[in-house]
């Protein structure tokens, strides 16, 4: 059975390493490598390890090793050929049949790798040559040293045909150089030639670090100033991130992966330390490269140019996102200032600046948001109604359902706090209660129904707030097998601040059924989140959610959990439905009891029914 080695490579990426294995061996994380008692020999210290980044596993015990097809081949005893079909069918790939092209297109393969290696390591030579002398300097110009000149291997392609020549005398054949992009034809004169002539060379490799294409700047002025290898058989630049095989290490260990423009953006941010820094291949993002990002981080950060390309490039992506959107998978968005590039920013401000920047980004709803009310101006009924149509359209775009409704809800919630107290700004009493979701926080904690009254102020009512949620937080801490039942309403909360939210993510990530909470609490201080979780499991935190406690049962545990989620819920939409109704008294047009309408039928799409209505509910 002959399968190319760019399927292999596809299944390995699709199936993944710790998800397989899991299923079998119970593993716990351990800084950048999973843990666990060996499947193949008895074991009551754990010797097994899997390592996600380097796609292996081992057992230092029985000396156990392979990859995820080995695992399968092993553990379930199958051949080469029944452990790829199985594979492929938890992927959802089609088999290519063995055949004799099929074999040949393996080897070809195999050999346009060996030429673009051969190429790699000329250009490497001819920068450090006298032919690449100008090209050396411009580098160093561009802040770039030899050790990071060495580490993405930056080359040089010479005046003339002497790549061509020098491959030829090897044994390469000129159809092959053809073939692997790196000879262009002349129709005219019937004669092959150097594709990459007079040029810095950026050399373009896989996730593994094979290198599959070259994108080349010219020196001087002249077009195109970038030039890159033609699509190839092992080369299709929508499907590849450049960087990605020098960052795969700082993904894992950070959980973060940094999107930019061009190469000299990658390369710059990787030596000013910011090892997570990718690009895609002078195009758009593409879908592909979105859930190739999404496999490795769960919110990956787009940092574009500070121009108006580069707010149309992070416009086009968020556009291209929308719909691809799961639980807990989004972007982030980062606005440098105009004029400026990740380059020249850390260049010039340095390293910090670059940090602070990051640390601001923007959840990919605050961008839209932004957006769209700057793309549509909404200063009478008429334009706040189309304003409002165009932010439904946003929602309705989004496939995965659960996220669809989270974002009509977060996009309303914003569409009413901006324009619905314009209506009230002259003095107009408001009933108590009904100010938004927060003025519904009990005084008496978590488990409370009844509204919060004026005798809260503006931080009392925040405090409650982030009481609620660290709640929620402790209780999953305390009792993970909540999650067993409500891992999708987990997923669903929004929690105010970013390291309440981060640990949130984390926790999804972490979680499996059988996981207990010490093992989720010492994994989630192995990864730096002991400051956060000093913070929630605390006396306060138990007090306004008694349910939470360690030492509370866990039937009582989850009740408490259910009930105070369900509250939460009721007060969003109860928060809505108060908005709507204000409107609707104030203006009795037909749009604003359309509107009311429609929040009521979407309640009862949501499973929440009408009867929350009643304003004495506790």
């Amino acid at each position: 059975m002959a399968i190319s080695p760019q399927f292999l490579d596809e299944l390995r990426a699709r199936v993944g390493l710790v998800d397989t294995i899991s299923r079998r061996v119970k593993l716990q994380r351990k800084g950048r490598e999973h843990g666990g008692l060996c499947p193949f020999h008895n074991e009551k210290t754990p010797s097994f390890w899997v390592n996600e980044e380097k796609g292996f596993f081992h057992c230092f015990s029985c000396g156990a090793h392979g990859d995820v097809i080995g695992f399968v081949m092993r553990s379930e005893h199958l051949s080469f050929p029944e452990a790829i079909e199985r594979l492929a069918a938890q992927a959802g790939l089609q088999v290519p049949r063995s055949s004799p092209a099929e074999r040949a297109k393996a080897e070809r393969y195999k050999s346009l790798a060996t030429a673009l290696e051969a190429a790699c390591a000329f250009y490497e030579r001819q920068l450090c040559g006298a032919a690449g002398r100008e090209a050396l300097g411009y580098l160093r110009a561009r802040g770039l040293d030899d050790v990071t000149i060495s580490r993405f291997r930056l080359g040089f392609s010479p005046p003339g045909n002497l790549l061509k020549t020098q491959l030829m005398k090897e044994g390469y054949t000129e159809s092959m150089l053809l073939e692997a992009g790196l000879l262009g034809h002349n129709e005219e004169r019937g004669e092959t030639y150097d594709y990459f002539r007079g040029r810095v060379i950026f050399p373009i490799a896989d996730a593994r670090g094979r290198v599959v294409a070259f994108g080349a700047r010219i020196l001087g002025e002249g077009t195109p100033k970038y030039l890159n290898s033609r699509e190839s058989e092992i080369f299709h630049k929508g499907k590849m991130l450049y960087g990605l095989a020098h960052a795969r290490r700082g993904a894992a260990e950070r959980g973060e992966l940094i999107v930019v423009e061009g190469y000299m953006d990658v390369i710059a941010l990787h030596k000013a330390g910011f090892n997570v820094a990718v690009a895609p291949l002078g195009t758009a993002l593409t879908e592909a490269q979105l859930g190739e990002l999404w496999r490795h981080v769960d919110e990956p950060i787009l940092c574009f140019d500070g121009d108006a390309a580069g707010g149309r490039a992070a416009a086009r992506a968020a556009g291209r996102a929308l719909p691809l959107l799961k639980p807990g998978k989004s972007l982030r968005f980062v606005a440098l200032p105009a004029g400026e590039d990740p380059d020249t920013l850390v260049q010039g401000a340095g390293a910090d600046a670059m940090r602070a920047y990051l640390d601001r980004a923007r959840p990919l709803v605050d961008f839209l948001w932004e957006s769209e009310t700057l793309a549509h101006p909404a200063n009478t009924p008429e334009l706040r109604s189309r304003l409002e149509q165009a932010l439904e359209r946003l929602a309705q775009g989004i496939q995965d359902k659960t996220v669809q409704r989270a974002y009509r809800q977060a996009l309303r919630n914003r569409f009413w706090d901006t324009f619905a107290p314009q209506r009230f700004k002259a003095g107009k009493k408001r009933r108590p209660g009904t100010e938004g979701a927060s003025a519904h926080i009990g005084s008496a904690g978590l488990g409370s129904g009844r509204p919060a009254t004026e005798a809260f102020g503006p931080r009392q009512v925040e405090v409650l707030e982030m009481r609620r949620f660290q709640g929620f937080m402790a209780a999953v801490l305390n009792h993970p097998g909540i999650l067993d039942q409500h891992l999708e309403d987990f997923g669903n909360l929004h929690p105010p601040g970013r390291d309440l939210d981060n640990l949130r993510q984390e926790i999804l990530k972490t979680w499996t059924p059988d996981i207990d909470s010490g093992a989720l609490k010492n994994h989630l201080k192995a990864l730096g989140f002991s400051e956060i979780l000093d913070r929630v499991l605390t006396r306060e935190v138990y007090e306004a959610a008694p349910f939470a406690h360690p030492a509370q049962a866990f039937a009582a545990a989850i009740k408490g959990w259910r009930h105070s989620y369900d509250l939460l819920s009721r007060r969003r939409a109860r928060s809505d439905i108060d908005a709507a109704e204000r409107d609707h008294a104030e203006s009795m047009t037909e749009e604003s009891l359309t509107r009311l309408r429609a929040l009521q039928r979407q309640i009862e799409a949501d499973g929440l029914g009408t009867e929350f209505l009643d304003r004495d509910e506790t």
